[in-house]
């Protein structure tokens, strides 16, 4: 393979990359604020600079010439290069701002011209923590500013869609906002305005950014001047633990990033996995976070929403299955994990069932072709894997209506129960359930389930991709190792129940739906030997060829935030 030298040491590469890129995948880390992998490279920040130059070589023999202390002549380009537009070479040699003063001086020069008229509002921006600016500042800026002149104003709260505001005065003119809708949305919503101190993003007059994936800019900003509407002066970035995830609205599988404080999801952004999402999200899907916080069910409930023990529950509901047995319709879901359908298949065997079904909910014509689906399903793969038969909505109300169904045990259906207040009158029904619906009323049982944030569960998307989320979230009956194992925001880290900020409400008494149905199974006298997520996956991943080379870390995140290609360690 060829190789090249950066500051001194020599490195092998393959095909042809930018050198910016093949840094930022090799951990060296060179600064820059407008280059995005997924977009064009329009060198507008001048940040990534770096000297190159090629070995002199004799023009008769071909040897490279040599220097008095024997080491290579090299031939420097006249000024500085942007790394991020250009090519690696053989033989080629680098020097970043930790072996060029030049190099060093240059990008001082860059921050100290950014910063001229960029307002010091660091303690009240959004951005602050997680700023790229303030970061590059804090490393490769200069340690104070030579301008006593009264800064440039530009528009502030600039409200450019529905979910994203401007602070104008912010921007740097990187145009990766604009990039993204001329070259990923290609709405072209966004164009740069104005010339000179005067320019900022903006839309054409009297038009609104409402891109559905408008809130993707706001991820890709490396200042805070864009900031979304239902974030905005919210919470702190170190006040928060994040956590990766996969996203439940459909059956895409978007990667995430779930941020938690005082155990509220507080934020959803997307995670970067260019076999599913690449870098991005659609809005409605990142703004969904009532699924988490609100209306949630929270310990065991019998009929009129009665609280009852959760152990004396489950047991009374192990005796009532008993009784029974082989009469039972068993309602699996795509929305819960793989490990819980599989939990209730082994329940459905135990009482003499073996036909299960699920709601299927896909609506032709919903998706957009890119990262909104037709199936509004996180995990109807799983269920097919399963083996358990697709049955429509309506399908469903009717069975119920002609009394086809005298007992339902269902997992994790609320949207379906949403929609089956009057089919329920005269059927028992036994249900796992995430947020309340008003129907939960008329219901026998209700067994509060965790939701894909408060426990690990795996989930198939419709490219067939399996992929496993991570507890982000405290629940009621922690064990010791899954606290161990739960990414906690600094302030969770040292709270107690004592603790005047701390709202214990935002805690609750939940199990995943597998557990719930295990311990069910043990009051009913089956022997079952899964207790941690870990035991159960083992077991699927014996059985299932599709999970075979899939891993599920663990341990707790590392504390490090990656903000749109910007990789920043806490110390």
């Amino acid at each position: 393979m060829p190789n090249f030298v950066i500051d001194g040491k020599t490195y092998e590469y393959e095909g042809n990359p930018r050198l910016l890129q093949w840094c930022i995948d090799n951990g060296i880390e060179i600064p820059y604020f407008c280059y995005h992998p997924a977009m064009s490279s329009p060198t507008n920040c001048r940040m990534c600079l770096v000297e190159v130059g090629f070995p002199v070589k004799d023009r008769a023999t071909g040897a490279p010439v040599m220097n008095e202390d024997g080491t290579p002549q090299i031939m420097w380009g006249r000024k500085p290069a942007t790394s991020c537009n250009q090519s690696i070479s053989p033989d080629m040699v680098v020097r970043t701002n930790r072996t060029s003063p030049e190099v060093k001086k240059m990008q001082e020069g860059v921050l100290e011209y950014m910063l001229i008229n960029h307002p010091l509002d660091c303690p009240i921006c959004d951005q602050a923590g997680e700023c790229p600016l303030q970061i590059w500042t804090y490393k490769y800026g200069p340690e104070g500013s030579r301008f006593t002149t009264a800064k440039a104003h530009r528009p502030k709260r600039v409200e450019l869609g529905p979910n994203v505001i401007l602070d104008a005065e912010r921007c740097i003119n990187c145009t990766r906002c604009t990039r993204f809708t001329e070259e990923i949305s290609e709405t072209h919503q966004l164009s740069i305005a104005g010339r000179g101190e005067k320019n900022y993003p903006s839309t054409a007059p009297g038009k609104q950014f409402d891109d559905p994936y408008s809130m993707n800019v706001i991820d890709l900003c490396p200042v805070g001047a864009l900031t979304s509407r239902d974030f905005r002066f919210a919470a702190r970035v170190w006040e928060m633990s994040y956590t990766p995830s996969i996203d439940m609205n459909d059956s895409t599988g978007t990667n995430t990033n779930v941020w938690v404080r005082d155990n509220k999801v507080m934020r959803i952004t997307p995670r970067e996995n260019l076999a599913v999402n690449d870098y991005w999200m659609p809005d409605a899907h990142r703004l969904n976070t009532d699924m988490y916080n609100e209306k949630r069910v929270s310990g065991v409930k019998s009929k009129g929403d009665v609280p009852v023990d959760f152990v004396e529950g489950l047991a009374k509901i192990g005796k009532l299955l008993k009784s029974q047995e082989g009469h039972i319709f068993f309602l699996g879901s795509a929305y819960a994990s793989l490990e819980s359908n599989y939990m209730l298949a082994q329940l459905a065997k135990k009482v003499g069932v073996t036909s299960i079904h699920y709601v299927s909910d896909v609506r032709p014509g919903y998706g957009d072709d890119w990262l909104i689906q037709d199936d509004r399903t996180p995990n109807a793969a799983a269920c097919e894997l399963l083996g358990f038969h697709a049955i429509t909505l309506e399908h469903l109300q009717s069975k119920l209506k002609h009394g086809d169904i005298k007992f339902l045990y269902s997992l994790e259906n609320d949207r379906a129960f949403g929609l089956l207040y009057n089919e329920l009158e005269n059927v028992h029904v036994v249900a796992h359930a995430n947020q309340y619906q008003p129907v939960f009323e008329k219901l026998d049982w209700i067994l509060p389930a965790a939701t894909a944030i408060e426990g690990e569960g795996t989930y198939i998307n419709y490219k067939g991709i399996p992929q496993v989320t991570k507890m982000a979230k405290e629940i009621q009956q922690m064990t010791p190792e899954m606290w161990m194992r739960l990414s906690k925001s600094r302030l969770d880290k040292a709270a107690v129940a004592v603790d005047k900020w701390r709202n214990l409400e935002n805690v609750f008494d939940v199990l995943p739906s597998w557990q719930i149905i295990a311990q069910i199974l043990r009051s009913m006298g089956q022997e079952v030997s899964y207790r941690e997520h870990k035991d159960i996956f083992a077991k699927l991943k014996a059985e299932y060829d599709i999970l075979r080379d899939l891993k599920v870390d663990y341990k707790v995140p590392k504390e490090a935030f990656k903000i749109s290609q910007f990789d920043f360690a806490i110390t």
